[in-house]
């Protein structure tokens, strides 16, 4: 595969690669989350990532698990924090938290000390406020070494929603924010979090999602979709596309030479 076919550059805050098929995206995700992590060590001895629900993160989770790769990384320098999460407790299949865990991360030599869950089931505006003091806790002033993230077909990331009050979020780094459309609340990190992080990486496969890409990336829409406003000039999003999902832009005349 000549990598230079399946790697450019969108626009001052986005680069776009599309490995190929699913299972060549998925590998290429988890190889770059590895080389995210081994950097990260090597420059400052821990590795900070916030996870992301999904399918996607999901196939990842037991990609970095699996004897393939599980002995990549130091998981002993690894600290866990979520991205989002829904209103329910840790132990509920709707769960991000239980997703990760279940897919295989309980099973990695990672500290219980050095996983944050976000705690959304009560309290939930209290405890993005802790959240956030976890998160300045851990990091200082530095960013997330990387943040997951994926797109639902609403144009929604994280749990920043259309029309959602947890857009115009200007200082803190997580948020409660009511969802009316799915009539509850998620707490979720904002973009003045998400748009600072070293590595920010959205993870969009399958031909349910090529619409939406059609329309971040080739459309003019007022306001913008939630996922077209990550990634800024000096900080680049990566947008991982498997072949399905970047058929709009592979077939653009607007695409970049």
């Amino acid at each position: 595969m000549n990598k230079e076919h399946h790697f450019f550059s969108w626009d001052e805050r986005r680069d776009i690669a599309h490995p190929g098929d699913k299972e060549a995206t998925l590998t290429f995700a988890v190889e770059h989350f590895i080389n995210c992590g081994k950097e990260a060590i090597k420059a400052h001895g821990f590795f900070i990532v916030a996870l992301s629900g999904g399918s996607t993160p999901k196939a990842l989770f037991e990609k970095l698990s699996s004897t393939d790769y599980a002995g990549e990384l130091d998981w002993t320098k690894i600290l866990l924090f979520w991205g989002d999460e829904r209103s329910v407790p840790p132990t509920d299949p709707e769960s991000n938290f239980r997703m990760a865990m279940d897919a295989g991360l309980k099973t990695l030599s990672i500290p219980s000390e050095h996983i944050f869950r976000m705690e959304a089931e009560e309290n939930i505006e209290e405890n993005a406020r802790a959240y956030e003091e976890k998160i300045n806790e851990a990091l200082g002033p530095r960013p997330f070494d990387l943040i997951m993230l994926g797109m639902g077909e609403d144009g929604h990331t994280a749990s920043l929603f259309p029309g959602t009050k947890a857009l115009d979020e200007k200082t803190a780094l997580a948020v409660a924010n009511e969802v009316p459309q799915k009539k509850t609340w998620r707490m979720t990190l904002t973009y003045p979090c998400i748009n600072h992080a070293k590595n920010i990486v959205l993870y969009v496969l399958g031909a349910s999602k090529a619409d939406m890409v059609k329309q971040v990336f080739l459309e003019m829409h007022e306001p913008p979709f939630p996922v077209a406003l990550i990634g800024r000039a000096g900080n680049k999003a990566l947008w991982v596309l498997d072949s399905e999902a970047a058929v709009p832009l592979l077939t653009s005349k607007n695409k970049p030479s």
